[in-house]
């Protein structure tokens, strides 16, 4: 009986190593990993103080929505200023690139002809009829001289019998020095007239000439390309402060670029906020994969292969899953994956896409993917 019991002992023992050993050697069907979201970190460019937190924890927001906006301090009087500033860069633009208008240019002819017929004039010289004519008003403010000239001697003569009043002399005094101030006047005239035009005269007046033709000559032909050019620059540096300024504006509003829900905030109204760093994340829930490692043996698997995946959270459920990464380099197993005896081995990282409807799914919760092919769907 001993033999037999010896023997009945072996063929169990070498039944159960094989059994072990096929187990340790055979590939496996599944592999675990975590459901996964993106988490989009939010912030301003240009940072500042919050004026306003318009969503809480856990809130679910819309792609465009606002979430938080901080104070424009001296940003939207900048802004006036600007618009201001392009408004006027615009109009010197349009002015110049219209032309003057047909009255600027008519007003232009019209003082070369004064001035042209001026300066004929000036090199005719006068007329003896002027100077006749000016010798007669010379001999009229003479006359009206001698008149007033008389009359004050006769109010004098009667104030000093007291039969005159003081206002009555105060209107003779101002009408004879009216009179003398118009004869000399006149005198003036007559001299200017009987010496001629000086070459003086004649030489201004060419001059105010040549600047008024020259002045026509611009107004008929437009502004120069030059001038076009340096206004539409000086347009386009006013337009582009402008924009940069409205960029400001935007960047104090921070809206949901997703369909999520607000994952971290921790801003209150009056928070300080830095440039560039973001201050609350919103978990994408549009898109959920589980990421999961799969070992070097079962590496037949291809992008756009379908998977079968299931949730331990919901463990009469399964789904079918996208294969969309499949990592080009292999790397050690995660800790938290693995048993340590895996976690020496080399695996390759995946991304298995879930299907959209993600209402029954949260990420972080554990899932297996399914490696087997009778297992896909």
């Amino acid at each position: 009986m001993a033999p037999r019991l010896l023997a009945a002992v072996l063929v169990v023992a070498a039944l159960g190593g094989l059994i072990a050993y096929s187990q340790l050697t055979s590939e496996p069907d599944h592999v675990s990993g975590f459901v996964e979201a993106e988490d989009v970190r939010l912030g301003s460019r240009v940072g500042g103080r919050v004026a306003e937190v318009l969503v809480e924890e856990g809130d679910r927001v819309t792609k465009g929505q606002l979430l938080v906006r901080l104070e424009p301090y001296d940003l939207k009087e900048q802004r006036a200023a600007a618009a201001a500033d392009l408004a006027a860069r615009q109009a010197e633009f349009d002015k110049l690139t219209a032309g003057l208008r047909p009255e600027e240019v008519a007003q232009a002819a019209a003082r070369v002809d004064r001035l042209s017929a001026y300066l004929k004039k000036l090199r005719t010289g006068p007329r003896p009829q002027e100077i006749g004519a000016a010798r007669a008003r010379l001999a009229q403010a003479e006359a009206e001289l001698r008149l007033t000239d008389r009359n004050l001697k006769r109010i004098e003569a009667i104030a000093e019998r007291g039969a005159a009043t003081q206002e009555e002399l105060d209107t003779a005094v101002e009408q004879q020095t009216a009179a003398n101030n118009q004869a000399r006047v006149r005198q003036q005239e007559l001299e200017l007239l009987e010496i001629g035009t000086r070459e003086e005269e004649i030489q201004e007046a060419e001059a105010q000439l040549t600047e008024a033709n020259e002045a026509l000559a611009l107004a008929q032909q437009g502004f120069r390309d030059e001038e076009i050019a340096q206004a539409k620059a000086a347009r386009d540096a006013a337009q582009a402060s402008l924009e940069a300024i409205d960029r400001r504006l935007e960047e104090l509003k921070v809206f949901s670029p997703v369909d999520g829900v607000v994952e971290a905030l921790d801003l209150e109204p009056g928070d300080l906020t830095s440039p560039g760093a973001p201050f609350m994340s919103v978990l994408d829930t549009s898109k959920y994969w589980v990421r999961a490692y799969v070992p070097q043996r079962r590496m037949d698997l291809a992008v756009g292969q379908h998977l079968r995946v299931t949730v331990d959270s919901l463990p009469d459920d399964s789904f079918d899953a996208e294969l969309i990464f499949v990592a080009r380099q292999a790397e050690f197993t995660p800790g938290n994956v693995q048993t340590p005896e895996d976690r020496a081995k080399l695996v390759y990282r995946i991304k298995a896409l879930l299907p959209g409807d993600h209402k029954r799914l949260r990420p972080g919760v554990t899932a297996d993917v399914w490696l087997d092919k009778n297992n896909e769907e």
